[in-house]
This record gives structure tokens, C-alpha cells and sequence, in this order.
């Protein structure tokens, strides 16, 4: 199975920088036809994976994706399952 893997650890202080690769790895994903992208917001406070989850609940992106799936076992990894 293919998958693209983002960790936004290095980007998290820069607003716009964060949806721009958001952004880019839905469009990748869906452009390769790729079944799974691995966001990695990682622990902290968890603002920065609420800033993730507000993202990907936006219509014109949810429309793209199958599914997401928070990762019971690590907080800090968010699975997007496409369906093509």
C-alpha cells in the first residue's frame, strides 16, 4: 500500500505554512490516487492536531478523502484513508 507521510514538527509555527502542506499532500495524494497519508502534528498541547483535524473537516476537502482515523496508540499521528 502507498503513503505519504507528513510531520509537520518542522513548520508548526507558521500559520499559512501548515495549510499550504496540508494542502499539497491531499492534492498529491489524490493526483498519485494514494490510499493513505500519515499526518504527524506530534504530541504537545494538541493544537496543533485540532488545527489539523478543523482542516480536514473543510468541505472542499473532506469531499476528497474516505476517512480519518486518529491513532489510538500514538496522539500525535493522524491516519487519512482515501478510497479510489
Amino acid at each position: 500500500m502507498a503513503k505519504i507521510k507528513l510531520d509537520l514538527h518542522d513548520i508548526f509555527n507558521m500559520g499559512r505554512g501548515i495549510d499550504a502542506e496540508l494542502n499539497r499532500v491531499i492534492e498529491e495524494a489524490v493526483r498519485k490516487r494514494i490510499s493513505l497519508v500519515e499526518i504527524i502534528p506530534g504530541k504537545g498541547r494538541g493544537q496543533l492536531k485540532k488545527h489539523v483535524l478543523r482542516f480536514l473537516e473543510q468541505p472542499n476537502i473532506k469531499n476528497l478523502y474516505h476517512r480519518i482515523e486518529k491513532d489510538d496508540k500514538n496522539f500525535g499521528r493522524i491516519f487519512v484513508h482515501f478510497r479510489f
